[in-house]
């Protein structure tokens, strides 16, 4: 595979996260390739919301399979669950300004 290919190539991550079990979100699936494509199609059939950011993935792609996300990443987790939130109640985002 070339350089060109593997930039290419998807990468996902799936968090869940439970209020009343769960301290913080915690990986329940990482993938690339093949695998990032089956996490995607999963979570589109299950009408789950799917947010894009390949950094954010990277990041998260490093940790193992129920780890919990570290504080570091607290905020930006908090963002797409609140982004997931919106969707879940119809709400609209706010636009930022330009």
């Amino acid at each position: 595979m070339n350089e060109r290919d593997a930039k290419k190539r998807k990468n996902a991550v799936a968090l869940s996260y439970d209020t009343n079990a769960d301290e913080a979100p915690k990986v329940v699936a990482t993938g690339k390739g093949f695998v990032a494509e089956k996490i995607i199609a999963e979570a589109e059939k299950n009408h789950i919301p799917i947010q894009h950011d390949a950094s954010l993935v990277e990041l998260l792609g490093q940790l193992n399979i129920n780890e919990k996300i570290p504080q570091e990443l607290y905020g930006v987790v908090a963002e797409i669950f609140a982004f997931i939130y919106r969707i879940d109640q119809g709400v609209t985002p706010p636009k930022k300004d330009k």
